[in-house]
């Protein structure tokens, strides 16, 4: 009997999953068919907004032609290159802080500061800095991620339950074991939340840096496609960079999941 009514509530959340995505597509189909039907009548200015079929035609030259895949790349490795590096460095400084109350009493008010300050305003700066290329549009990514991730992982990291500590001091646990055996693990949840963050804001700093140096990528076609008025070549850029970060998000989701199952 109980194995029935197990049976039977997976069931059912499958079907409301089905469901969901079913919407989801629908809804999807629903606005580009109304984006392209307003287009055609006038409603909408095609010379502004462009249309879903003028948007695939183009996909389809340039996948044709191949030579979007090289703009692709190189966004995609600067975007994963400063998500890695944003992520991880912001964690270990968080741990650091964990580790030392006193340093992050002192540090708190540079990390605020820091975190109110417009890192796409600075992106020149950065740059002149890092230099130019991949090196300087991955810092600049970095910049983006680097102090929330920091001040997230640490509010998450200081309100880990105080009996649990307690409790694994009382076993004479050091700070780095009750580091690596409670709130670590307490945490990964929230750490998976952080990188899903991560993964706009280093896509953010990416397209700041090739609108202003690079002469390849997602950022750098739609930079040119604004200057030369091709509003297609916008919209389609706009529509691949959503996709890839939809793709890195739900692969970053399925870790959660899978870890979820674990557990």
């Amino acid at each position: 009997m109980m194995n029935n009514e197990v049976l039977k509530f997976r069931k059912n959340q499958r079907i409301k999953k089905i469901s969901q995505i079913l919407l989801q597509i629908g809804l999807l189909a629903f606005i580009l068919i109304l984006w392209e039907v307003l287009v055609n009548i006038k409603v909408l200015n095609e010379f502004l907004v462009s249309k879903p079929s003028a948007i695939f035609e183009l996909f389809i030259k340039y996948f044709g032609e191949g030579t979007i895949w090289n703009d692709i790349g190189i966004s995609l490795l600067e975007t994963t290159l400063g998500l890695i590096i944003g992520t991880a460095l912001g964690l270990i400084i968080a741990i650091i802080l964990w580790l030392s109350k006193s340093l992050a009493k002192i540090l708190e008010p540079f990390l605020v500061v820091l975190n109110a300050l417009p890192k796409t305003a600075l992106a020149p700066i950065i740059i002149i800095w890092a230099g130019t290329g991949v090196k300087g549009i991955v810092v600049v990514a970095i910049s983006i991620s680097l102090v929330l991730t920091i001040l997230s992982a640490y509010s998450y990291f200081i309100n880990v339950d105080e009996n649990q500590i307690k409790m694994l001091q009382t076993f004479n646990a050091n700070k780095f074991q009750i580091l690596w055996k409670l709130i670590l693990p307490a945490n990964f949840v929230n750490i998976i939340n952080i990188i899903k963050i991560n993964i706009g804001m280093s896509w953010v700093g990416v397209m700041v840096g090739e609108f202003l140096v690079s002469r390849a990528g997602i950022g750098y076609l739609t930079m040119y496609g604004s200057q030369v008025f091709q509003l297609d070549l916008v919209m389609m850029c706009v529509i691949l960079l959503a996709f890839i970060a939809f793709i890195m998000y739900e692969i970053v989701n399925l870790i959660e999941i899978y870890y979820r199952k674990r557990r």
